[in-house]
């Protein structure tokens, strides 16, 4: 806008050198600038769709009888923040280096910030466009939010999800006890990703699903061994075995009958007792000798 009064003969109005319009003709091809008023007390111009190119001096000239007047106004162009880059989902092995970027923009230029969406709940993790993970670890996967703000507007924000991969890790694998007779059920659970493929042995020998009245069912970190009718052959040591493209772990897991003995560690401790007992009538018999 710019005020004028009875005394002025001209008025135009410049954007940096260019004329826009002189009276109310128009000088500029630009259509979305038009003139708004031209009256004894005001001459205004208006701009439709403001750009950022926009911005910059805008002069309003005016022509008295005595002499010309000019009133210079600045245009700030203000945009909201909108991140016009960023890194895809990705996919990574444990101890891996992973950098990650977001490129926004914005007028005032915005602040950019990197946030992890863990299962604790929001963490700060950076205030930059690129975060970088040195060894990065599994606790560290999930979502990444950047955040750009400026001010102007609501943030814009956007998620990168980042998968870490690790080799299996068996969590769970107890000892079960059974009666002959009735169902007993061994349980094996492993966290890896990529999810784990159980395979499960007594001794030397592979199990088969269905064979001498078995069931194998691997669904997500947890396979179930389950002996329908359980008999004095089916007691003993079974292994699980947890498989991935990184690498495998395998856990002991014993079926046992009633009364019987199956605490690995006091198993050990009666192992010791043992040799022992044969240690010692070992010496007495030689000091015989």
């Amino acid at each position: 806008r710019c005020t004028v009064d009875d005394r002025v003969t001209r008025v135009a109005w410049l954007n940096r050198s260019t004329i826009l319009y002189a009276g109310n003709d128009k000088w500029s091809i630009d259509n979305r600038v038009v003139i708004l008023s031209n009256t004894k007390t005001q001459y205004s111009i208006k701009i439709h769709n403001v750009d950022v190119y926009d911005e910059g001096p805008y002069t309003c000239s005016v022509q008295t009888d005595n002499h010309p007047k000019t009133s210079r106004v600045h245009l700030i162009v203000q945009v909201p923040p909108q991140i016009v880059n960023i890194s895809s989902d990705i996919t990574v092995n444990e101890g891996s280096s992973v950098t990650l970027m977001c490129l926004a923009f914005g007028r005032p230029e915005p602040t950019v910030t990197w946030r992890h969406l863990s299962g604790k709940g929001q963490g700060f993790v950076s205030e930059d466009e690129y975060l970088e993970i040195t060894g990065i670890t599994r606790e560290q996967s999930g979502e990444y939010e950047c955040s750009a703000v400026n001010d102007v507007a609501v943030p814009d924000v956007r998620k990168v999800k980042v998968t870490v991969n690790y080799p299996p890790y068996i969590s769970n694998a107890k000892n079960t006890g059974a009666s002959v007779g009735q169902k007993g059920i061994l349980q094996c659970e492993a966290s890896a990703v990529p999810v784990a493929e159980f395979q499960w042995f007594k001794e030397d020998t592979r199990l088969a699903n269905g064979l001498e009245g078995v069931r194998i069912e691997s669904k997500g970190r947890l396979s179930t061994l389950t002996f329908f009718n359980v008999s004095e052959k089916d007691y003993g040591n079974y292994t699980c075995v947890a498989t991935n493209k990184l690498g495998n772990t395998n856990a002991s897991i014993i079926l046992y009958g009633p009364g019987a003995v199956h605490d690995g560690g006091n198993a050990a401790s009666r192992a010791g007792a043992g040799l022992c007992l044969w240690a010692t009538l070992l010496a007495r018999l030689l000091l015989d000798f």
